[in-house]
């Protein structure tokens, strides 16, 4: 596993703390980057958080951890007290540039940690209902969920995508009979066609499919199955191009409809009531999910013996634990907030800890043009599609995007900045990076040279490089938090962050010079921050351009 700039001097920070007799089983380290670079490669405000308990000055508790400290084992230059008793660090730099060796010899395996042990974990997103084209805000959280699965498979979990098709319950049942009236239009007959009932071009499509394909001769017999089966088979296909054109492909595509053929919601109520988590009122069957946090119980069987959408849902969930799954997370849409208690109850209540399972709920998203919401699309003349979005901008741009901010921010998705070509679109600038290193390659190439990857820097200028190693050190902590917390958005800063530093060593080194080794020690830089670079891209499904 590659060393970990981050987590090392935090393990050492906490053995001196130790030594020092002030270590609680609350003490966590906290380690922040300065803004000027005089303060430190990191620094920690530990003296001023023990000097209470310590009944000690901040300054005399720094300056007794300075004391203590073994510079060479921590491959630190200098430790300073700063002011009333930061504590600054400044790294040694061949240590420093050192990582680049690291990642020349592991090359997209560097960052693999073993942090997940293999855990089975299952991500549910998209999920939505096969009627009709996916939308911007389904666009959010295919994003989310397929770059957050990518870089949990990267740390060591083994991770299962999954898309939940509703093909059960009024909304399929309406569907097909939307279906089924617009296929006696085409046959001559007025479709009678509700409020609930689909009114889009896709059903006029499918009904047209049907009638090339059987003429009139399913009129005899309108088998409501067929048509459903039919239709959500056709719509099904549709969302499965779109996803695939947006880079996400699932691993599972679960049934809801199965979950009825296979009796496993029969079984799950069975299970609930066994396990006194439901009562009857008013001829209803409740869910005790007060019990378990929820703001009030939840019916799941109807008086007239109808099913609530809960009750598959947590008959979904049984399905996931029963196929070995010790972590579900779930991705939802902005209207499922109050989802989160009774989903969790429901959890605990057919046999997992509630714990086992984290909702994620994906705020509202809109696409601007010109300042202006863009709600409608000029081909379909209805709402904006997912697809419309990125054949228009490009996959790559709307994935940067979409990942760019915290999932629980609204978004607003700047259509005329992502087209831009310039340093203005925070994607093209983070893909400008890695062109403009294989630009390089190709230059050494055209000019018959060779390069050799060194061990040692020795005329490089190691203070201008040094924040380029720094954050290559990072890489793994990223990966680290932007897993466990489930926040990729973490990713797109420090791509951010990476290819500004790219750009300004570019700026003000040249990199191919006179002297062969002083050429070598700087592309061996630059293969280094190439790597990372396009694995950093790869986790949230961005391409990393070989030139623009």
């Amino acid at each position: 596993m590659a060393f970990d700039i981050v987590a090392n001097l935090k393990n050492e920070i906490e053995e001196i703390v130790r030594q020092m007799g002030l270590y609680t089983n609350d003490f966590e380290v906290v380690l922040e980057m300065p803004k000027e670079k005089e303060h430190g490669d990191y620094s920690t405000n530990l003296a001023m958080r023990l000097a209470k308990n310590a009944r000690k000055s901040p300054r005399a508790i720094a300056e007794d951890f300075v004391a203590r400290a073994d510079k060479a084992r921590m491959h630190i230059e200098k430790i300073e007290v700063a002011g009333p008793g930061f504590i600054n660090f400044f790294f040694d730099k061949d240590y420093i540039l050192s990582i680049t060796n690291t990642i020349l010899r592991l090359g997209d395996s560097y960052g693999d940690l073993n942090i997940g042990k293999g855990q089975k974990v299952n991500i549910e997103f998209v999920s939505a209902n096969p009627t009709g084209s996916l939308h911007i805000g389904h666009g959010r959280g295919a994003a989310y969920g397929d770059s957050l699965a990518r870089v949990l498979s990267k740390i060591g979990y083994q991770v299962t995508k999954e898309h939940y098709v509703n093909d059960a319950g009024n909304q399929i049942r309406n569907l097909a009979q939307s279906v089924i009236e617009r296929y006696k239009e085409l046959n001559g007959f007025k479709a009678d066609l509700g409020e609930d009932h689909y009114h889009g071009k896709e059903i006029i499509e499918i009904a047209h499919q049907l009638k090339n394909t059987y003429g009139d001769s399913l009129l005899e017999n309108l088998d409501l199955d067929f048509f459903r089966k039919y239709a959500t088979d056709h719509l099904l296909e549709g969302l499965k191009r779109d996803l695939n054109g947006f880079n996400i492909v699932f691993d599972v595509w679960f049934s809801e409809r199965s979950l009825y053929e296979n009796h496993v919601v029969e079984k799950t109520i069975d299970k609930l009531v066994r396990g006194g988590f439901t009562y009857q009122q008013d001829g209803a069957v409740w869910l005790k999910t007060k019990d378990y946090g929820d703001e009030k119980d939840r019916v799941i069987i109807k008086s007239d013996g109808s099913y609530t959408y809960l009750l598959p849902d947590i008959a979904y969930h049984a399905n996931k634990l029963s196929r070995g799954f010790e972590k579900l997370i779930d991705v939802l849409g902005a209207d499922h907030h109050g989802y989160i208690n009774r989903l969790k109850a429901a959890v605990a209540m057919v046999g997992g800890e509630s714990s086992l399972i984290d909702i994620e709920i994906l705020q509202m998203v809109r696409a601007l043009k010109n300042g202006e919401e863009i709600k409608m699309s000029k081909r379909s003349g209805k709402a904006i599609t997912l697809r419309d979005l990125y054949e228009e901008v490009g996959v790559s741009a709307l994935r940067y995007f979409y990942i760019a901010k915290s999932l629980d921010t609204p978004m607003d998705l700047d259509v005329d900045l992502m087209t831009k070509k310039s340093n203005e679109n925070p994607v093209y600038y983070a893909q400008y990076a890695h062109a403009r290193i294989a630009s390089l390659f190709r230059t050494l190439e055209k000019n018959n040279m060779t390069f050799e990857p060194v061990m040692h820097f020795v005329e490089i200028n190691k203070e201008s490089a040094k924040e380029l190693g720094l954050l290559l050190m990072q890489y793994p902590s990223v990966l680290e938090e932007a897993g466990t917390k489930r926040l990729p958005h973490k990713i797109t800063h420090y791509i951010t962050s990476l290819a500004s530093s790219l750009h300004s060593y570019y700026n003000d080194e040249k990199i191919i010079t006179e002297s062969n080794i002083e050429t070598n020690e700087k592309l061996t830089l630059m293969k280094a921050v190439s790597i990372v670079l396009r694995n950093a891209f790869q986790m949230i499904g961005v391409e990393a351009v070989e030139q623009m």
